[in-house]
């Protein structure tokens, strides 16, 4: 198998994350403005309990199934990678049924402990979702372990397709029936996209089964590992990394305990509370999903990347996607912070133009979550490293470490009436930067790589900084003129323009970097073109 840098993956999921989030906002945004923070604040009760499901029956195992492929791959045992697949396959399917029976049956004592009542259809509709989403989670830690992010790029897309549609379509249907319903129907859309995406994928695998044979015949023959030692590596693997990806979903649970119990003490009615964690959760929270998409996909890439670099003891090569994953998370995520913290208001006002009040209210919580996008972005990617390195369990621990700290931090805040949801915000920041710390000095430590502090975060800061400025200027001249809405659209566009041509003066970025990215080297020729006189 070829030497390959993690940067096409990165990239081809990037874009499809994008284009996911693209969809999300078509159902979110409209959703919030039908069902308002109360119907949102049902509708983020069930979400992230059905993401804690999630994460609990899907997170560990396709990651174990990448970096178990990879290895055999980079070892050319395509056999045995296959082996990990079905094993993994059959794994996956089981627990999708467990959580399934769990969740529906389970949702009146849930909502009832979360003392939040009304968000009962909402976590009943949510439920079948958890049988489908872990069959796509199987293929797709298959193909990332063969370092093809195609497949799973398309099944994302086909999922959150249906998801949007059906939800949404649901929302406006049972919009009649009050705000509880509604939100019932829009989460039975993820249940949608789940079978959607698992159909897509499945094609994906049969129409390429005949070249995975042929893989598997031309490669070299391996000793037969009995199902019982592949699934004790599964396990190794995926136990840490499962505790570690449901440790922030759990806080999002406690979150919703949390936030709603000391919001009442301090005074809020139930239905002011369960607003203001509507505004929190339900409008501006989806917002910080955009960027940390794109580390995620950094993150995902880097996995087998690292993998089948460190299976062949290929220091150099390993250390060179170590500093290109950090700066590349840095290159997403500063931008992207200071972006809408400049514009955290006038972004709300243009997303929820018919829940005005909530979204001026929501704004400073996106100003808080907006900084933390940095430090998640880092997060992400230096978790990928580690898991890549079989170090699975240490960003877990670090993580434990951040999550407590938001524990402590969001208890108190929220207490106190004039933080009272923004203490939320906050936690869930200084668990991000604690996190990040922690896992920065492990990688310097495990992998030997030495970080450029110039070019990893000096010049990406020089450049955003700028981006920043231009954007909050253009954004206060236009607005008199142009009025919110198209202001901040025109705000965003001159940014990104700004930031793109400070990455060249600032020289954040390398010509060799660019041109292993898709149509690089035709970027690097219109470049040319355009400094030309």
């Amino acid at each position: 198998m070829s030497k390959k840098s993690f940067l096409q993956g990165a990239v081809v999921l990037g874009i499809a994350g994008l284009i996911i989030k693209v969809l999300g906002a078509f159902f979110r945004i409209p959703l919030a403005n039908l069902i308002g923070d109360e119907g949102m604040g049902y509708y983020q009760t069930a979400y992230p309990i059905y993401v804690l499901f999630l994460v609990l029956s899907t997170s560990g195992i396709p990651i174990a199934i990448s970096k178990l492929v990879s290895e055999r791959i980079a070892a050319d045992h395509y056999d045995e990678a296959h082996r990990v697949f079905k094993i993994s396959f059959i794994l996956l399917f089981a627990t999708g049924i467990t959580s399934f029976l769990l969740v529906f049956f389970g949702a009146h004592e849930i909502v009832k402990y979360l003392k939040n009542p009304g968000a009962y259809y909402a976590m009943l509709a949510i439920a079948p979702a958890l049988l489908f989403v872990p069959i796509m989670a199987a293929y797709r830690g298959y193909f990332q372990g063969m370092q093809n992010m195609k497949p799973t790029a398309f099944s994302q897309i086909v999922e959150q397709f249906f998801r949007v549609a059906v939800g949404l379509g649901l929302a406006v249907l049972l919009l009649k029936n009050g705000p509880s319903i509604a939100a019932g129907g829009a989460t039975f859309g993820a249940a949608a996209g789940g079978i959607g995406g698992s159909i897509a994928i499945i094609g994906i695998y049969f129409y390429r089964r005949t070249k995975i044979k042929q893989e598997i015949a031309m490669g070299t023959p391996s000793p037969r590992e009995s199902a019982g030692k592949i699934l004790s590596k599964i396990f190794m693997i995926a136990i840490p990394v499962t505790i570690g990806a449901a440790i922030m979903p759990i806080m999002s649970a406690i979150d919703v305990a949390i936030v709603m119990r000391r919001l009442q003490e301090t005074g809020f009615t139930e239905a002011a509370a369960n607003s203001l964690y509507g505004q929190l959760t339900g409008m501006a929270a989806p917002l910080i999903n955009f960027p940390g998409v794109l580390s995620m996909a950094i993150a995902m890439s880097l996995v087998p990347a690292i993998s089948a670099a460190n299976e062949r003891k290929d220091v150099a090569f390993l250390r060179y996607n170590v500093e290109l994953g950090m700066r590349t998370a840095m290159l997403i995520g500063l931008p992207c912070a200071l972006g809408l913290m400049t514009l955290s208001e006038p972004i709300m006002r243009l997303l929820y133009p018919f829940q005005k009040a909530s979204a001026i209210s929501a704004a400073p919580n996106l100003f808080i979550l907006a900084f933390g996008v940095i430090f998640l972005s880092t997060v992400q990617t230096l978790t990928g490293v580690l898991q890549g390195l079989g170090k699975q369990s240490i960003p877990v621990i670090n993580l434990c470490i951040g999550a407590l700290f938001k524990i402590v931090i969001t208890f108190t805040l929220t207490g106190i009436p004039w933080f009272n949801v923004k203490g939320a915000a906050i936690g869930t920041v200084a668990a991000y930067i604690i996190a990040s710390i922690l896992n920065l000095m492990a990688v310097e430590k495990y992998t030997g790589t030495k970080f450029s502090a110039g070019l990893t975060f000096i010049k990406p800061l020089l450049s955003a900084v700028a981006m920043s400025l231009g954007v909050g200027l253009g954004y206060l001249l236009l607005s008199h003129y142009l009025g919110n809405g198209l202001s901040v659209l025109i705000s965003i566009g001159l940014g990104t323009i700004i930031y793109a041509v400070m990455l060249f003066v600032t020289k954040s970025i390398t010509q060799e970097e660019i041109e292993k990215l898709p149509k690089g080297k035709q970027l690097i020729k219109l470049w040319r073109k355009l400094r030309r006189p």
